[in-house]
Order: structure tokens, then C-alpha cells, then sequence
């Protein structure tokens, strides 16, 4: 039987392992847990979700809600984990992460193609392989991965996750459930700062003593995931453009909006943990609890998690990798998730399907299927490997300057050409472009006699 080998069961690998297994290609997936674990993983669980529990937007007038939607409409793992265990998060997909990765885990164990092996992997596997080791790939693995494409042509940069927070220490006397504009429900805790608590609270955060971490540098940091108190040395309305953004969200005390604003979003089903959200840090933790504790709301808040700072590696992947992820210089090593330098969650689960499928397709002597950017899954696949989406040929080597880690955005998926609208409108007109493209796709593969239920050959 056809036998392909996934190293890690993150986001990317669990998608990769599913999409081959119900291809009918036998499955050996390797994870080091829980023999040994990353700096930032606390579970043994797959598809563990380290910083945020939130998978961003939900609506199609954004790019990561359309993304989404093209996951599920090819069958993906993750995004039924992600449907059947959601929280609620206003205009968001947020989720339980105990039991988003349970459900991903008891799925992927009870696979019948699926073998889970539970080792470190040192060296790049013989064989077809996807490496999905995410952006903590151990250091025996890197180093192999560094000596396959020689020197150069592995980057870093730095990502932090946000602190956590037990529901029954916030002071809701001082904090108010709202979403922004009343967009969901009350999906939100809010904790409202006045002028002078802003003030004080953002003088502090700048000064705050940060934990040492070898080669940090505030320009590595990538800028979807920038540490607060960075954001605070900008200047002193940064946060309240960005995670303190009072806009759209009015405090019923005063019936005005208030001054500065700090989210809290559940983190779980039970409603008993919540997350700061856009709060990401690297300070000391007894700093975190000096600092944050300065905000009215969360003057007792009882830290369940501290926020932490780790390094993350990617490859420079349009110099290395083809439209599908693949080695240029051995086709038979493929990569997926964030080390090839796509950023995000649902970014790193398309990267893993996308893989998966046009291995599988391969294997069983079909050709590829090759995307467009006039979708999302295809536009993120061709900025990460230097194609269509960087304005040069799939092929060139070199494409860009400098290379850098990307979410899915409206910007590197094809133009619309349809008349002059309102950004909101147009962003809408490209969702409904892709999905017609998806599903006119999906419906050759079906017609042409694609194998069980309807997959083999996508």
C-alpha cells in the first residue's frame, strides 16, 4: 500500500495526516509528544493551539473567514473541529482548545490508515514525507532540515502568546460584557480605563522588566503577533488603535465609550477562563501581574497562564519550495504549516491540506491540483513559494528580497475588476468569487469519477 510519513500532528500535520488517510494513502504520523515537548506546548494533545484560541474572523468580507470556508468545503479536519467546539466570539471563530485538540487527537487515533508513532524525528525521513514541525521544530531536526538546503536558507523570527485569566477573579464591578458595535452577543468582557488609569498603565508597561530571550530584537518580531509592551514603546496612542481600541464598544456606566479598553475573550466552553486578548507579552511574569493587575478589572485577576515569548524558524521558501510546497531540489520532501512562513492557524491547516492533497493526487497517478490566487488556499500557497502572488514566475529563484511570514489577506489574492465598490462590498464580491471557483472544482473532480466519497483526485 501507498505509505507517506507526517512528521508532527500541529494544525498542518493533523490536517495532512486526515486528507491523505481518506485518500486512501496509508499514514505513519510521527510526534515527539509526549516524550518531549516545545517551550511552548503544555499538552500532549495534537492540534494544540499555543497562543490564541481565536481562528480570527468568521465573515466573508474578511480573507481568514473565507479561508475557513474553503477548508470546509473540502473536507477539512480541523476546521470540523473547530465548528463542533467553537465559543462564542462576536464576529470570530474562537474555540475550547482542551477540546478543539481532543477532537482532533480521538479522530486521528481512530483512523484506520493512520499509524501514530510517538518519537522525535532527528533526521528527513526516506520515503514521501510532509514536514509539518511547525515553527519550534526541535534542534536535531532543524539542523538536518539546515544541511538537506544548505546554509542560508533557514530565518526566524519571534511570536508570544497572551496571558489567561480565571473568570471568577475579574472585578466585573469594574467591567462590562459587550462585543464591538453589538456585532454577536455579549461575547466579550470589557475593562474600561479612564485617561489617567491609561496613563499610568502604559507608563508602567513601558518600563516594565521584559524576560531575556537569546537574540531578541523588536524588529524580529513578527507584526500579527507583537508583544504589547513593544507596541507601547511606539508611542502612547498605539494600544488604544490597537488592543485597547475603544471604538464601537460603549460602557453602560457612562453611555460613552470609554478612554482605552481591554477585551477578555472565554477560552473555554465553561466560560471559566478568559484570555487577553491582543495582550501578547514577553514581560517577566512577576511584571505581568504588577502591570496588568493596573487595570481596574483585573486588580485581583488570578493568572492561569502567563504570557511567554519563543522563537520561531521558517524556511525562505520561495527560494526552496514549489506552488506545492514541495522541495524544488527533492520532490519527495514536503513541507507545511508555519516553517514554510505562512502565519496563523487556519494558514498552516491550509498549507498541510493543500499539500496532502496533491500528494495524494500523485501517488495515485492523478495530476495536481493546482489553485489559483483566485482563491485563498491557492493565493497562500503561491506567496509562500514565490509564484503568481509575488508578480513573478512560479519557477524564479530569488523572488523577493526578503522574505516574509504572512496571514491570508485580500492583497495577495487576484484583483477585482468589477467595477469601482466599497471596500466591505468588494472584499465580498472576491469571497464569492473564490467559493464559485472552489465549488466548480470540486464538481469536475466529482464528475470526472473521483474515488471514496467523492476525494480521491481533488
Amino acid at each position: 500500500m501507498r505509505r507517506v510519513t507526517v512528521v508532527g500532528a500541529g494544525l498542518a500535520g493533523s490536517e495532512a495526516a486526515w486528507q491523505l488517510a481518506n485518500r486512501g494513502i496509508q499514514v505513519e504520523l510521527v510526534e515527539m509528544k509526549p516524550h518531549k515537548r516545545t517551550p511552548a506546548h503544555t499538552s500532549d494533545l495534537f492540534g494544540e493551539l499555543v497562543c490564541s484560541n481565536s481562528l480570527r474572523a468568521a465573515g466573508l468580507a474578511n480573507a481568514p473567514g473565507l479561508l475557513k470556508e474553503e477548508l470546509r468545503r473540502f473536507g477539512s479536519l480541523i476546521m470540523l473541529a473547530a465548528d463542533a467546539h467553537r465559543v462564542e466570539a462576536g464576529g470570530a471563530l474562537a474555540v475550547d482548545r482542551v477540546r478543539f485538540a481532543e477532537e482532533i487527537t480521538e479522530r486521528l487515533r481512530a483512523h484506520p490508515l493512520i499509524e501514530i508513532v510517538e518519537r522525535e524525528v532527528c533526521e528527513i525521513p526516506e520515503g514521501d514525507v510532509i514536514i509539518a514541525t511547525g515553527p519550534l521544530t526541535s534542534d536535531p531536526l532543524a539542523e538536518a532540515i539546515a544541511e538537506f538546503f544548505g546554509d542560508g536558507y533557514s530565518l526566524s523570527f519571534y511570536d508570544a502568546a497572551a496571558p489567561i485569566v480565571s473568570k471568577d477573579s475579574i472585578d466585573m464591578e469594574s467591567a462590562f460584557f459587550a462585543s464591538r458595535y453589538d456585532k454577536g452577543g455579549d461575547d466579550y468582557i470589557n475593562c474600561p480605563l479612564d485617561r489617567e488609569t491609561y496613563d499610568a498603565f502604559w507608563e508602567a508597561l513601558c518600563s516594565a522588566k521584559e524576560a531575556e530571550v537569546h537574540g531578541f530584537e523588536d524588529s524580529r518580531v513578527f507584526e500579527g503577533c507583537m508583544p504589547v509592551e513593544v507596541m507601547a514603546r511606539r508611542g502612547h496612542d498605539t494600544l488604544r488603535h490597537g488592543p485597547m481600541k475603544p471604538m464601537g464598544i460603549t460602557d453602560p456606566a457612562t453611555g460613552r465609550w470609554p478612554y482605552a479598553v481591554l477585551q477578555l475573550r472565554r477560552d473555554n466552553a465553561e466560560g471559566t477562563l478568559y484570555n487577553l486578548v491582543g495582550f501578547q507579552t514577553h514581560l517577566l511574569h512577576p511584571e505581568q501581574k504588577r502591570v496588568f493587575r493596573m487595570i481596574p478589572a483585573l486588580r485581583k485577576a488570578e493568572f492561569m497562564r502567563y504570557g511567554a515569548m519563543h522563537r520561531n524558524t521558517y524556511l525562505d521558501s520561495p527560494r526552496l519550495l514549489d506552488r506545492f510546497y514541495r522541495a524544488r531540489k527533492d520532490p519527495r520532501v514536503i513541507f507545511a504549516g508555519q516553517i514554510t512562513g505562512v502565519e496563523g492557524y487556519i494558514e498552516s491547516t491550509a498549507s498541510g491540506l493543500y499539500a496532502a492533497i496533491n500528494l495524494a493526487n500523485r501517488l495515485s497517478g492523478l495530476p495536481p491540483l493546482e489553485l489559483s490566487n483566485r482563491s485563498a488556499i491557492g493565493a497562500l500557497a503561491l506567496y509562500a513559494c514565490g509564484g503568481m502572488a509575488s508578480g513573478l514566475p512560479e519557477s524564479s529563484e530569488g523572488s523577493r528580497q526578503k522574505f516574509q511570514p504572512s496571514n491570508i489577506n485580500f492583497g495577495i489574492m487576484e484583483k477585482w475588476e468589477g467595477g469601482k465598490l466599497k471596500k466591505q462590498d468588494k472584499n465580498l464580491q472576491i469571497s464569492r468569487r473564490a467559493l464559485e471557483y472552489i465549488d466548480f472544482i470540486l464538481s469536475e473532480s466529482t464528475a470526472s469519477g473521483a474515488g471514496e466519497e467523492g476525494m480521491v483526485g481533488i
